[in-house]
This record gives C-alpha cells, structure tokens and sequence, in this order.
C-alpha cells in the first residue's frame, strides 16, 4: 500500500509548493496588493492539502526506505528531515503571517524580508523533493529492470 500512497502524496506535495511559490511570484509581480493577499489566503487554506500530504510522504517513504542503504535511498533519507523543518519552521509560520499581513493591508519591509525568505525557502524545498522524486522514480526503474531480467532467465 505504502508503494503507491507514497508517490503520490509526493507528487501532491511537490505540486502543491509549486503552486503556492508561482502563485505568489505571480502575484506580487503583476498583481495588487488584494490579489496578493487573496493568494496568501489561499495558500493558508492549501496548508490543509500540503500538510497532510507531507506527513504521508514522510512516514510512508521511512516505512519503505528503512532497511535500504543504497545512494539514492540514502539521499532521500538525508533531504527529508531538511524538507521537513523548512517547512515546519520556515514556510508554514511564513504563509501564516505573509497571510495575516497582506490581509491587514501591512506590506511593509517585513512583510517583503519575510516574503523572500519565503520564496527562497520554497525554491530550496522544491529542489530537494525534485531530487528526491528523481531518486524515487530511478530506484523503480531498476527494480523493474531487475524484476524482467530475473524473469526472463
């Protein structure tokens, strides 16, 4: 079960996170100052998709991975707890004030420091889970090379 929950809760993840940052690049580039707070919004009502989709991610892919020691499932085990606090301790608390703030009206230097080191951390999360989902999709492929090659014999 965990062999297909787990890439598609990572899939739902990535794509989440990749919605929130080109909403909000978007938004603060060609919008007003409402469409920026109608999408910081947004995504505080996406925390209720991405979250639990994170958490799935982690604990299935820790479940599957936890006997494997090869380089690709030890990458993966080294970016998650990086993914993970990033997102605990940087983009939630982050997407929860950018929201309070642009909903106030506030777009001060605050709001702005604190929307960069949004968007950088964004950048950083969707790089290491591309990665991950990368490593992910090549540790399949050999296996099912492996499983044809075995059968053929």
């Amino acid at each position: 079960m965990f062999r297909a929950i787990h890439p598609i809760a990572g899939v739902i993840g990535f794509l989440t996170i990749l919605v929130f940052w080109t909403s909000t690049l978007y938004s603060e580039l060609f919008a007003t100052h409402a469409t920026v707070a109608a999408v910081k919004s947004m995504i505080v009502s996406g925390l209720f998709v991405l979250v639990p989709a994170m958490i799935i991610v982690g604990a299935s892919g820790m479940s599957l991975g936890r006997r494997r020691k090869d380089a690709p499932a030890l990458a993966k085990k080294k970016r998650m707890p990086i993914i993970a606090m990033n997102g605990l301790l940087i983009l939630v608390p982050a997407a929860i004030y950018l929201s309070a703030k642009a909903n106030a009206g506030s777009f001060d230097t605050s709001f702005y420091t604190v929307q960069i080191v949004e968007l950088i951390a964004g950048a950083t999360n969707l790089t290491l889970m591309g990665l991950s989902i990368r490593d992910g999709r090549a540790m399949t492929a050999r296996k099912k090379m492996r499983a044809r090659s075995e059968s053929s014999i």
